[in-house]
């Protein structure tokens, strides 16, 4: 299941790394750094499942799930200190369906979060609803990706390629901004340990000459000299 899931959490170091664990099965990441933006967040974005802090300057986890409860069913799931027992009592006693002590063990945190979109899934079907997966699609800019139907589009043009310039290209766009090297690339798309990496070095050309107006002058897909490759933020 292809869920929306929100973090929030003011330690940005143990925000991102939950966001890379589930970003890895799979999972659309939405990120707050407390209460009252992970509140504004859900005003313009469908969730199906928060890990919440106790914890947090400007709204605590508890606040926040009192305010979220009046009128949002998904599950919630509390990071808590040990030293916070009792408010971890009241928060599973306010609405939060589940927590996970810090410093988690990533897989834990995982299955938790598996188990309670599980029921979540269940309770939407007796209801009548499901959740919607969304499309795969990827903007930066004018130009666009959908894993879904293989198409990538410049200002509202169709661009052909080849698989592997697909793949190349679909991973740098779901991570804008990151640098991967060369050795990185070719482990994820081919999934195998790279021996040489000279073919990516032809397929980047070869994809800057099919999305860029001026490929000597990239907007895109930019090389960081000695380190690797991305696809600029715009």
């Amino acid at each position: 299941m292809d869920a929306h899931i929100l973090v929030v959490e003011d330690d940005a170091e143990i925000r991102n790394a939950i966001g890379i664990y589930l970003e890895n099965q799979g999972y659309t990441v939405h990120k707050a750094e407390n209460g009252a933006d992970g509140l504004a967040l859900l005003k313009h974005q469908e969730i199906h499942l928060a890990i919440v802090d106790i914890m947090m300057p400007v709204m605590d986890g508890i606040t926040m799930v009192m305010k979220l409860r009046e009128e949002y069913e998904f599950p919630v799931i509390f990071l808590s200190a040990k030293s916070e027992d009792i408010d971890k009592i009241t928060g599973l006693n306010i609405g939060a369906d589940d927590y996970v002590t810090k410093p988690f063990v990533p897989l834990e945190l995982l299955a938790r979060v598996h188990s309670q979109l599980r029921r979540y899934e269940r309770f939407l079907k007796l209801a009548g609803q499901t959740i919607q997966p969304p499309e795969r699609c990827y903007m930066i800019g004018g130009l666009e990706l959908n894993e879904d139907t293989a198409a990538v589009t410049v200002d509202g043009t169709p661009v052909k390629m080849t698989p592997l310039e697909f793949k190349i290209l679909a991973l740098l766009m779901k991570y804008p901004g990151r640098v991967f090297s060369a050795e990185e690339i070719y482990e994820r798309v081919w999934n195998e340990r790279a021996v040489n990496t000279d073919t990516i070095m032809v397929h980047v050309r070869n994809i800057r000459e099919k999305i860029e107006i001026d490929p000597r002058n990239p907007k895109y897909l930019k090389v960081v000299w000695g380190i690797g490759y991305k696809i600029e933020k715009l």
